[in-house]
């Protein structure tokens, strides 16, 4: 029995409130969803229902943001991803999962750098204003301009940035579709910039 009920109350409202997303996204046949309010499928229901909500996250985040142990997080992944559920892909030293089917290897890439700050704070602030140097990006995130220029570079071999004229993000409505729908899960910022996106989809195709 835990020594801190609190603790585990904690932790089993958490899992509850994302087993119930779970049980709303495409994938709560395979999971059980919110129906199995205890052991594995509880689990593996908020696990599912976190990646619904949340794409692109990575191993360390899910487990963390569950509150459940590594073993107990790459157990029931490993399982999810078994019944074809979700799908992983690597980047850099991060695994990132998201549920299966549902996003393109463009998006997949364009989540994967969402969720980390610095490209997320430059392609945010790309779509805000197009115009927007590599200098003022450095200033507005607190960056040094080598580590815009670095990361500029990661993203046009990633395919999500053009660096032929000034910065320019490619596919932008689609990169900005993607702000908008996961907002809640990124930051203020980009939260934000959902809230202006009527205004911003005008780009050329």
């Amino acid at each position: 029995m835990p020594e801190d009920n609190g603790v585990d109350e904690d932790k089993r409202a958490t899992l509850r409130r994302f087993a119930a997303l779970g049980a709303a996204s495409p994938i709560a046949s395979l999971t059980g969803g919110a129906e199995a309010q205890e052991g594995d499928s509880e689990a593996r229901g908020a696990i599912a229902g976190y990646l619904a909500a949340t794409p692109g996250a990575h191993f360390s985040k899910v487990r963390d943001d569950l509150q459940l142990g590594t073993g107990e997080t790459q157990y029931h992944l490993r399982k999810l991803d078994e019944e074809g559920a979700v799908e992983s892909r690597k980047d850099g030293d991060y695994k990132r999962f998201y549920p299966a089917g549902e996003f393109s290897e463009f998006d997949q890439v364009a989540l994967g750098y969402l969720r980390r700050e610095t490209p997320r704070g430059m392609l945010v602030g790309l779509l805000r204003d197009p115009d927007v140097t590599a200098g003022d990006l450095a200033d507005r995130l607190g960056v040094s301009r080598p580590t815009v220029s670095s990361y500029a570079g990661e993203l046009e071999a990633a395919g999500l940035l053009s660096r032929e004229d000034g910065y320019a993000v490619r596919n932008p409505e689609t990169v900005l579709t993607l702000v908008v729908r996961y907002a809640d899960s990124f930051d203020a910022d980009a939260a934000d910039l959902a809230n202006q996106a009527d205004g911003l989809i005008r780009f050329d195709p």
